[in-house]
């Protein structure tokens, strides 16, 4: 497999999304920027950390159930990471950047977001590299991206996080938020 298709595929693409969101972490604890700054880049990670366990819990975790034996433990518990972080990314939608709670808030979800990452790129990604096709990853990559172009903007703890009301209810709830995104001027 060349490296331009590895890139295009599911993991390659979930790998891709860490390195981006680990680059945003970086610039968050670096403490640099206004408080206005701080606010802007952590909506951007929760941006991009919604739209990312949107398209995990629709794809990712699935395939993960179907293809390898513990599957299903393997995906509850990566499900129950997600809803810890999702319930993590609401308390700091209503912080004020200028409260001392919004920095260790932020440094609690940077933690355990840093910890579900290296629970999936060190387990679950090599075995699913294993058990499924390479055209398999790629058609997964394809329905990855389609998920996080739809996907919802803002943490929503009670949605639902397996197939198939996330795949029916999540587009929805994307265009809601993107439509409060446009209109609050919040930023992606």
């Amino acid at each position: 497999m060349s490296e331009a298709t590895r890139q295009r595929d599911m993991i390659g693409m979930l790998i891709a999304d860490h390195r981006s969101v680990e680059e945003a972490f970086q610039e968050f604890e670096s403490g640099d920027g206004a408080p206005e700054q701080r606010r802007n880049l952590i909506d951007h990670i929760i941006t991009e950390l919604v739209r990312h366990s949107v398209a995990e819990e629709q794809y990712l975790y699935p395939v993960a159930r179907e293809s390898l034996p513990d599957g299903n433990e393997i995906a509850d518990h990566e499900i129950a990471e997600h809803a810890e972080a999702e319930q993590t990314m609401k308390q700091l939608e209503g912080l004020d950047p200028n409260d001392e709670q919004f920095t260790t808030t932020a440094g609690e979800l940077i933690s355990s977001i840093r910890h579900h990452v290296q629970d999936e790129e060190n387990d679950l990604f090599p075995k699913l590299r294993q058990s499924c096709s390479n055209e398999r990853l790629e058609e997964l990559g394809g329905k990855i991206q389609q998920a996080k172009d739809t996907a919802p903007t803002r943490p929503h703890p009670s949605s639902p996080t397996q197939p198939p009301m996330n795949k029916l209810l999540d587009p929805g709830t994307g265009l809601v938020d993107r439509a409060r995104d446009a209109l609050t001027g919040r930023s992606h």
